[in-house]
């Protein structure tokens, strides 16, 4: 955005104008310098707490906010995006549904006010007297008499409790009074001498579920798609939020939680260690001090268990104060990638990490002293992400808190591009690292029957069918049943071959116990290959609904019964049919090899990505004889989906997934 890349400038810039002062007095000087025509409402706030309220701690609380004011924006055309607010109201919770309403702010959105997120402002420039005191105020009287709030301490209040805003483009409005008087009903009702009431965790919870209560009542719904309308950033529209984000719903907590003066901030991991997607939480401090992230959104306890499985790259915090080493890098860089000014790195509070030391190319020739630790994630084929930046000295790059057991590589700034300086490596649980630099001496042949690592419900629901028969009858209740084929291997062939010379009328898999009957697809074939054609039937505990499932050809959608035990589905024909192959498909995560998709197999050489050959799957299984060991690799369907990653095929022909 242009608007905020001169404000980003025009930050750096402070560090050598005024190089002679305290860091404090730098900041805060330069500030009020920016601020231009505007310098005199900021400095009525600072008169304001030396003279009329002559209060050391807020005195101190506006310099604060003052210093790290020029880092924060707002829209520049607040008619505009006031207007734009106005018919959100008109239109949140009075649609026939959230998506309805979400898919009409878009189009609004897309129509009429276009680029409006291009054009911000600097608060400095913006900010008034009035707003300010009174933001300042609120919060204060807030952490000074709540039970919940008194003994937090000035350092912890002044980030997590004080900014006058949660988020960029939020409006400078009255949005402490507004949330805190939309949601105090059940926290007000509650007598003093409760605990829970006076505890910050007892609080939150309170709160947390007022909040649940009343957006329920008019919709609500977390999308998962990128992008939305312009988000509800104003006090009148977070309290008729009826879609939206984890980011836009834990924005929305965390303002209402500071409205009445609990700790909270919003953390964030930009893509987790094996996936494409990021994810944003709402994070507090407890009575012990601790902090406590919750896990998602605003629709499970307080402090709930935090995904403990997922490997985590980077966590950055949003901060009110600005991270001063991101400045020097705008200020020293060629290749400005865009980081965020007022973030802090946070990953070491969440899991293990390590300052790395990283061996480069040699001979490269770069442009920058800067180099970019990245991870592989999917947008439409394999792409480096970059995470964060570190320096080159004598040919290593160094990074610091970086979350193990990921794959990286490093990339550096040539010029025209970011290009790859590094071997990808793995950094693993033990602070180890491993370089893969591939072996292309050693060439092995290999079946895949994945696109994606298989998480542990994957294999609890292939694990499902080990005991499942095939079986034919002449009856309708299988009395007369034959078994044909036992599933006793979790590689089940694309095509069951049936050996029998028996039409019958009635075919199905029946299910083996402590299954509950789980499979998301089953289809019979004649001796040519044709898909036969009947009548969907099951056990009687199985409604219509769960047979259509069945035979619907979507991979994503699941015949299962609540019953653990004695559950089957197949089909009835008109008159006796031959089958010679059934297909089955585990409820799964449609990221097994799919007949009739066309993929591709790539290989990393050091520069990029080469093809191996491109194929369409006969059978649920890939064939190549061109495989090189230890050496990154990726399959690409180009028919659908979007979860694909990287891994390496070891001399023991085993599989890494990375």
């Amino acid at each position: 955005m242009k608007n905020i890349l001169v404000l980003f400038l025009s930050i750096v810039v402070c560090q050598s104008v005024f190089s002679g002062c305290s860091k404090d007095s730098l900041y805060l000087r330069y500030s009020l310098k920016s601020a231009g025509k505007n310098r005199s409402e900021l400095r009525k706030v600072i008169y304001h707490y030396r003279t009329e309220d002559n209060d050391a701690q807020k005195l101190e609380a506006a310099k604060f906010l003052i210093t790290n004011m020029m880092a924060h924006y707002s829209y520049r055309d607040t008619s505009s995006i006031n207007s734009y607010y106005r018919t959100a109201i008109g239109i949140l919770g009075k649609g026939p549904s959230p998506d309805w309403e979400r898919d009409t702010l878009r189009q609004i959105s897309d129509t009429y006010y276009n680029g409006i997120t291009e054009d911000v402002i600097s608060d400095v420039e913006v900010m008034t007297a009035k707003y300010l005191i009174y933001s300042i105020d609120h919060a204060f009287h807030q952490w000074r008499t709540r039970p919940w709030a008194k003994h937090i301490p000035f350092d912890i209040f002044r980030e997590w409790i004080l900014p006058y805003k949660v988020t960029e483009l939020q409006s400078l409005d009255a949005w402490r009074d507004t949330l805190s008087q939309q949601y105090s009903d059940s926290i007000s009702s509650v007598r003093d001498q409760y605990d829970n009431r006076n505890t910050i965790y007892g609080a939150i919870e309170i709160i947390r579920n007022e909040i649940n209560s009343k957006q329920s009542s008019i919709g609500h719904r977390v999308i998962w798609e990128e992008r939305g309308s312009l988000p509800m950033r104003s006090a009148s529209t977070m309290i008729r939020m009826t879609y939206g984000s984890c980011k836009d719903y834990v924005t929305m907590g965390t303002a209402v939680f500071r409205s009445v003066g609990l700790p909270a901030t919003v953390d964030q991991v930009p893509v987790w260690g094996r996936n494409n997607d990021g994810h944003s939480w709402y994070v507090f401090i407890s009575d012990r001090g601790r902090e406590e992230p919750t896990i998602n959104s605003l629709i499970v306890p307080a402090g709930f268990l935090f995904f403990p499985y997922e490997r985590i790259p980077k966590v950055w915090r949003n901060t009110y104060a600005i991270n001063h080493d991101v400045v020097r890098y705008r200020n020293t860089a060629k290749f400005v990638y865009p980081f965020e000014l007022c973030q802090q790195d946070v990953t070491d509070h969440y899991n293990l990490t390590s300052d790395l030391k990283i061996e480069l190319f040699k001979d490269i020739k770069l442009k920058d002293k800067y180099a970019y630790i990245a991870m592989a994630v999917n947008s439409k084929g394999p792409q480096w992400k970059v995470l964060d930046f570190g320096d080159i000295r004598n040919g290593f790059a160094y990074f610091k808190k970086i979350g193990r057991n990921i794959l990286y590589i490093v990339l550096g700034y040539d010029g025209k591009n970011l290009v790859p300086i590094s071997f990808p490596f793995i950094l693993h649980k033990n602070g180890s690292i491993d370089y893969v630099k591939g072996n292309p001496d050693e060439i092995i042949s290999l079946d895949f029957r994945r696109k994606y690592y298989e998480s542990s419900t994957v294999v609890e629901m292939r694990r499902r069918l080990l005991g499942g028969k095939l079986q034919c009858a002449t009856k309708a209740d299988f009395s007369d049943s034959i078994t044909l084929y036992v599933i006793d291997n979790a590689e089940i062939p694309g095509h069951i071959v049936l050996n029998t010379s028996t039409p019958c009328r009635y075919w199905r898999y029946l299910s083996p116990n402590d299954s509950w009957g789980s499979i998301s697809e089953l289809s019979f074939y004649d001796y040519y290959g044709k898909k036969l054609i009947g009548n969907g039937v099951a056990n009687p505990e199985a409604g219509q609904d769960a047979i259509e499932r069945a035979f619907d050809g979507d991979l994503l959608s699941n015949f299962e019964i609540n019953q653990p035990n004695g559950n089957w589905v197949g089909m009835a024909f008109n008159e006796p049919t031959m089958v010679k192959y059934v297909s089955i498909y585990p409820r799964g995560d449609d990221n097994d090899i799919c007949p009739g998709n066309e993929y591709e197999l790539l290989c990393f050489r050091g520069d990029d990505w080469y093809s191996l050959g491109c194929q369409i799957a006969k059978d649920n299984y890939l064939h190549y004889d061109n495989i090189p060991t230890n050496t990154l690799l990726w399959i690409r369907n180009h028919t659908r989906g979007n979860d694909e990653r990287p891994f390496i095929v070891t001399s023991d022909y085993s599989i890494q997934w990375w």
